[in-house]
């Protein structure tokens, strides 16, 4: 691949948004109210726990996204690309249906799926430019 990938480098703008609304916004509308609730201390450690754990994949695919949508070198790893793609279009679908199941509505797949949709025609388009 001999230019940028601009789908990888939305992605990865998209992504790193996200990361920063998770972090924030997450924090004050979700973390907040589970940390002052009267959940067991384990439980509510272990849910904060899986809350920075997402943290870090937000932040982890946001580079993996920049990175390879900047890299002209024509060793990308689209492997990597794929999977995460195919992961975020997964955890699309998770709030979908988490959504459907309680009914009511769980935004987070509108950032989500069009992050992994982006990653797939980028994917594309570095096949067709290889």
């Amino acid at each position: 691949m001999n230019t940028k990938n601009k789908y990888w480098i939305i992605a990865g703008i998209l992504t790193l948004f996200t990361s920063f609304l998770h972090l924030i916004g997450g924090q004050i509308s979700l973390v907040n109210p589970l940390l002052e609730s009267n959940l067991v201390n384990q439980t509510q450690t272990e849910l904060l726990g899986v809350w920075h754990m997402v943290t870090i994949i937000l932040f982890a695919s946001s580079i993996i996204y920049l990175k390879y949508g900047f890299n002209k070198k024509g060793n990308s790893s689209t492997e990597l690309i794929a999977f995460v793609s195919y992961l975020y279009i997964a955890f699309s679908f998770a709030f979908i249906f988490s959504s459907a199941f309680k009914s009511a509505l769980a935004p987070q797949w509108i950032l989500l799926f069009p992050i992994g949709l982006l990653g797939i025609i980028g994917l594309k388009k570095s096949q067709t430019n290889a």
